[in-house]
């Protein structure tokens, strides 16, 4: 009869604990629309998207050159306009 062993334990780093924590939060986060997508959910053309962003019309953030959007944001924004 063989001696029993623990097995080893492993130690998790802290390196590794802030990356397990950032791919959790990873889970949370909610794809962004382009351009494209946003207008089309909302039946609007691109280019008219585009201006109501740049002026604070409609929700969206500007990554570059390039236009964001969340789609919790435009339902809410659609929300407040319709009351």
């Amino acid at each position: 009869m063989q001696p029993h062993v623990d097995p080893p334990t492993l130690e998790i780093r802290s390196a590794d604990k802030k990356q397990a924590r950032r791919a959790q939060g990873e889970s949370n986060f909610e794809s962004l629309l382009d351009v494209a997508e946003a207008a089309k959910l909302l039946r609007i053309h691109p280019k008219t998207l585009r201006n109501k962003a740049r002026r604070g019309i409609i929700p969206g953030v500007q990554v570059g050159r390039l236009w964001r959007f969340r789609a919790s944001a435009l339902n809410e924004w659609l929300d407040e306009i319709a009351s």
